[in-house]
């Protein structure tokens, strides 16, 4: 079991944020919109079973419901969803707080693929994460148009419709909170301010935002009225400063008359003020560390300590072109061609989760991550060692256990909002394991001072990295490991929600001691 230290003012501290999170919504009501959210229903032998949400940011948003009433709006992806949202007499699951209300927003099946499935997921997110080849990569045909105008914009009207009664306040109450989260929602801003003028509204980007020359790649119609909406919110949150800036010059270069403060960190567009913030996401360390040291983590022990090599490296990752996966494996190899002697000696554990597998894209990712891994484990490989060893499964304890055991960890997307497999393994690490790191996750911010930085193009510069963490003393490991866990401990996931709320409250405050609305016109 881990060793842990409290500090003697870890419950001072406790009790003050939780204080002054009930400060902050005193007598305004949180109402949230994401496109998963913290329920979904899984169809068995006729029944409908509820499960909870997955993910930490899942659990740190519904803890809000603690200080106050929170209403939390999702899309119904599933048949079971669909079923859900219909049936008026299915009991509440036993998982929600009482404080803590789930409503689906149910559109046509057909328009909900088109929006996730052909604008959303693949367009929208490849564009974040500079996934096209710009010179062949992106065909914006009569297909992508019928997505944005009969999938992407009637959900988010649909959206918008639903959220639009919560957002008023009820007499004597202050206006809720109107937490957005992510790319799905980007047209949701717009339809909502016309319909609750004075919503106090923010909107928070999980994704990077990429330069403002890439945008280009998307028809000007479709960009402007993303950028357009996203100007209706009072707060824009992003991972970074750089996905922040990216925005802000985004702006600069697409809507006419923007008026734009890099200083302040503001877009002024149309009589209105959007404050561009960075809040980085993190982890909740405790609840990281129980889940760690649970039974189910525990099982896995013995399971993965048979495989480890002398030296071990670890990945964590859903199977998808922007973890980069395919040149992780070929640094790994060019490792193996350059230093024979570190064969037999080093194993790889990637531990890949499906991801999105009925998008033809993602199916050729995979069929080339898993024809690379075969090749090298041929090549290499003898009776009694498997360079790499794959567990192609969503399976989030065995990875947590897997990233205790590490020796390094390599983390090298093409681009990432953050990456919290980096945060999540510092803080569980047993073994001063070394943090290969790429500049474009969001995570490099934060921990880059202190891992090997790598650029995720730079295929002979990752090998080097995986050379150079072998040989890196232990004394530096040491230090390396304890300040990014430092960074992580003192930014963790409440960290991340409080500051959001203070600005949020701030903002709201300013204009209602003004006895002004947020909006101008």
């Amino acid at each position: 079991m881990q060793n842990r230290t409290r500090n003697p003012e870890d419950e001072d501290h406790l009790f003050t944020t939780a204080g002054a999170r009930r400060a902050l919504l005193d007598n305004r009501k949180v109402i949230l919109a994401s496109n998963r959210g913290p329920v979904d229903y899984a169809l068995v032998d006729g029944n409908l079973i509820p499960k909870r949400g997955a993910g930490g940011v899942v659990s740190a948003l519904a803890a809000l419901s603690q200080y106050t009433d929170v209403t939390w709006v999702s899309a119904a992806m599933s048949r079971g969803d669909r079923l859900a949202a219909l049936e008026s007499g299915l009991p509440r699951p036993s998982f929600l707080p009482p404080t803590l209300n789930h409503r689906f927003v149910v559109v046509d099946e057909a328009a909900f693929q088109l929006h996730y499935n052909q604008f959303s997921n693949p367009l929208l997110w490849y564009i974040h994460h500079y996934l096209f080849d710009t010179t062949y990569g992106l065909h914006i045909d009569d297909d992508v148009r019928s997505a944005w105008l009969d999938g992407y914009v009637p959900v988010n009207r649909a959206f918008a419709n639903s959220l639009a009664p919560l957002a008023h306040p009820e007499k004597g109450e202050k206006r809720p909170f109107v937490m957005l989260h992510d790319y799905q929602l980007y047209l949701v801003p717009r339809y909502l301010r016309t319909r609750v003028r004075d919503a106090v509204m923010s909107l928070f980007v999980h994704i990077p935002w990429p330069a403002s020359g890439y945008w280009h790649m998307l028809p000007r119609g479709m960009r402007i009225s993303i950028l357009e909406s996203l100007s209706r919110v009072d707060i824009l949150g992003f991972q970074t400063r750089r996905f922040a800036r990216n925005f802000l010059d985004t702006c600069d270069d697409n809507l006419v008359d923007a008026e734009i403060d890099y200083n302040a960190m503001t877009l002024t567009y149309q009589g209105r003020t959007t404050h561009v913030k960075v809040y980085p996401i993190s982890v909740d360390v405790d609840h990281l560390r129980d889940l760690a040291d649970s039974p189910a983590c525990e099982r896995y022990r013995s399971k993965l300590g048979a495989r480890r090599g002398q030296f071990t490296f670890v990945r964590v990752d859903r199977l998808e072109p922007s973890k980069n996966l395919v040149r992780g494996f070929e640094a790994y190899r060019s490792l193996l061609e350059r230093r024979p002697d570190l064969r037999g000696v080093v194993k790889f554990l990637a531990f890949l989760v499906p991801s999105r597998t009925s998008i033809f894209e993602y199916q050729r990712y995979r069929e080339r991550t898993f024809g690379l891994i075969e090749e090298i484990n041929e090549r290499f490989g003898t009776a009694d060692w498997k360079p790499i060893e794959t567990f192609y499964e969503n399976n989030y304890m065995q990875a947590l256990t897997a990233m205790r055991m590490a020796d390094v960890l390599v983390v090298n997307p093409v681009a990432d909002g953050m990456n919290l497999v980096a945060k999540e393994a510092v803080v569980l690490n047993e073994r001063n394991a070394v943090l290969i790191l790429s500049e474009g996750a969001g995570a490099h911010d934060q921990l880059g001072a202190y891992a090997i930085s790598v650029s995720p193009g730079d295929v002979a510069g990752t090998s080097r990295a995986m050379e150079d963490a072998i040989e890196m003393p232990r004394a530096e490991r040491i230090v390396r490991l304890a300040a990014m866990r430092r960074t992580v401990e003192s930014e963790d996931l409440n960290w991340w929600v409080n500051r959001q709320l203070s600005d949020l409250a701030a903002l709201a405050e300013r204009s209602e001691l003004a006895r002004i609305p947020l909006v101008a016109s």
